[in-house]
């Protein structure tokens, strides 16, 4: 999985990934996109074989390339476990968000109320001293 996290951190490495998503490409297609050498493209091509994430198949002339899914899946399934942990965390902190929220609001209308009698008291001293 170390080979795998390690190709994937490459964003030309992610690119060429996803153009294979859609379907077997060979060297030259999946080097149209970038500003790069054909040799660099290959470099990055060894990467992504050498972590399972890609193979070659003979096809006349041609070797295209191939997306092979299972070490994505393991990734995947890897940084699921992940995604719960803070999906739970998240619920947590929303919750005390929400918390906090009825608590400044019950604690403002509670200033509102004082202030309502303070003036309501004010008023009328000041009605009985005219």
């Amino acid at each position: 999985m170390d080979a795998t996290f390690a190709a994937l951190a490459d964003p030309t490495r992610r690119a060429i990934l996803a153009k294979l998503a859609s379907g077997d490409a060979t060297v030259n297609d999946l080097a149209k996109p970038f500003k790069m050498s054909q040799p660099a493209i290959s470099k990055h091509l060894k990467v992504l074989e050498r972590a399972g994430l890609i193979t070659h198949i003979q096809v006349a002339q041609s070797r295209p390339r191939r997306i092979v899914a299972a070490p994505l899946k393991e990734a995947t399934d890897w940084l699921e476990t992940y995604r719960k942990f803070w999906e739970e965390q998240f619920d947590r902190l929303d919750l005390l968000l929400a918390e906090l929220k009825l608590e400044a609001t019950k604690e403002a209308k509670g200033t509102n109320r004082s202030k309502s009698k303070r003036r309501t008291k004010n008023v009328k001293q000041n009605r009985s001293k005219s």
